[in-house]
């Protein structure tokens, strides 16, 4: 178990969060116009570094809101927790 810190609620225990997967994809405007193939890939491929990654997360078991996490996918190391709305944080020093 680890804690993470909701950007409205503070530190709170991981069991009251789920995560989504991958943040910030943007939905093709052109989807009418995209292959089977390729609006497959767009619904079911995402990265899945071992490494850091940027993922949505919810307090379900809190305020509900979304929000981002920026953590390392072995050590489990969270970087940043932000709001959808906020600009994506740079990766950390050394980093891959």
């Amino acid at each position: 178990m680890f804690v993470i810190e909701c950007p409205w609620c503070g530190k709170r225990d991981q069991s009251e969060f789920i995560t989504h997967g991958e943040a910030h994809i943007a939905r093709p405007t052109n989807g009418h116009e995209m292959t089977d193939a390729e609006w497959g890939d767009y619904v079911f491929f995402r990265d899945n570094p071992k490494g850091i990654t940027r993922e949505r997360w919810i307090h379900t078991h809190g305020c509900a809101r979304w929000f981002n996490v920026m953590r390392h996918t072995v050590t489990e190391e969270i970087f940043a927790t932000y709001k959808p709305t906020d600009p994506k944080p740079e990766l950390p020093e050394g980093s891959e």
